[in-house]
């Protein structure tokens, strides 16, 4: 679950971590009451889900509650495209009123988990900011990692030198210490999969001041937090991908042409990887969980019937386990039902049960291509987009 910046830093906040004071406005009105009330120069954010909002005009400098006011009125309504939207952006409901801080030198630290090792690893870099991902495509070096335990903890004395070789300095090392063990206890404690402060600010008093913050945290562990789960914007979810989710279907949707059924998020990268290559755009990222039911998978097919951008469909499928090819089919059947001039059907399967989902497939009076293998598959559904009017 991403949580939005304000949602992030009341989570940390809990931990003590230093923050700018800030509010959520959902009103033009509110943004200049909030700019009044914080006095000075104020940050005005839109809250999305999505980073590279500074880059896209989604984060602007206010010095008066009316300019305030203006930034968040020129916002709130509208969508926001980020590099890391789709193309069509989000729609930004509330902006984040926030002290503007000034300061000269500030830092990146994020916590993630490393995979290879399914242990905490922490990133930092001696330049944080707005511009720190195209800095960092042009000198990976410039990340630092210091490897953590899995249950978060580490030597203290390690993590210090650590900082001294990144460059914090003394003045600062102290404050950047705790907030960084701060950091740690709130990733663990939170079942976090992310923590991103950029920037940390350093203050000229020696003090340290988280600017943003970005947390996602795991989904499988929300039973655990109640009170985190309370977060979750369900009001702003996609409807599309809420669904899918109800119905055991990992799911997001994108802006190709080309939807994509598939089981097993290896298998569903690889496809969607294929496609690419191939010269074609997924409408989709789809995993098929192991427990859905043929009627489920009917439901996440039907989602992409029903999207009119989507011009063919992809089904890459290997049956096993729990999840057979036939009850691929036995959805694939369900979906069709009913639909007059549904989008054509290229159907790959393979593993258990395989001919008789291929036999059902045939039977269908929709039109459906059984190609031998994945490549063909790909190239077919590319192929078939290409033929379509638009």
């Amino acid at each position: 679950m991403y949580l939005h910046e304000a949602h992030a830093k009341d989570l940390l906040a809990r931990y003590d971590i230093p923050l700018p004071e800030g509010q959520i406005a959902r009103s033009p009105e509110e943004a200049a009451d909030y700019a009044t009330a914080l006095g000075g120069p104020v940050a005005v954010k839109a809250l999305i889900h999505a980073g590279g909002r500074g880059l896209a005009g989604g984060v602007h400098i206010a010095q008066t509650p009316r300019e305030a006011r203006d930034h968040a009125a020129a916002m709130i309504g509208t969508s926001l495209v980020t590099a890391q939207t789709r193309s069509k952006g989000e729609i930004v409901h509330e902006v984040y009123i926030e002290r503007a801080l000034d300061f000269s030198r500030s830092l990146y630290l994020s916590l993630i988990i490393d995979q290879r090792r399914a242990v905490p690893i922490l990133l930092a870099a001696a330049e944080g900011g707005t511009y720190l991902e195209e800095y960092a495509a042009a000198a990976p070096a410039m990340i630092q990692k210091y490897p953590l335990a899995a249950d978060g903890s580490h030597n203290p004395a390690a993590l210090a030198t650590f900082l001294d070789m990144l460059g914090v300095p003394e003045s600062h090392s102290e404050a950047v210490l705790t907030i960084i063990e701060s950091l740690i206890r709130a990733f663990i404690d939170s079942d976090a999969t992310l923590i991103e402060v950029n920037p940390l600010a350093l203050l000229k008093d020696g003090t340290a001041t988280a600017i943003d913050a970005k947390i996602i945290l795991d989904d499988n562990a929300l039973f655990r937090h109640p009170d985190l789960a309370a977060y979750g914007d369900t009001a702003r979810a996609d409807a599309v991908e809420t669904l899918a989710q109800q119905n055991e279907i990992n799911f997001v949707r994108m802006d190709g042409e080309i939807g994509l059924v598939v089981n097993g998020a290896g298998l569903g990268l690889a496809t969607h990887d294929m496609v690419i290559e191939a010269g074609g755009r997924p409408a989709n990222f789809m995993d098929i969980r192991t427990m859905a039911t043929a009627q489920q998978i009917a439901t996440g097919i039907g989602l992409l019937l029903d999207d009119p951008g989507v011009r063919v469909l992809l089904v890459n499928v290997h049956g096993g386990g729990m999840t057979t090819c036939d009850r691929i089919s036995d959805a694939l059947v369900l979906a069709m039902k009913g639909r007059k001039n549904p989008a054509p059907v290229i159907f790959r399967v393979a593993g258990q049960n395989a001919a008789e989902a291929r036999a059902a497939v045939e039977a269908l009076s929709a039109r459906c291509m059984i190609p031998g293998d994945m490549t063909e598959a790909v190239r077919l559904a590319v192929t078939e987009v290409a033929q379509c009017p638009s």
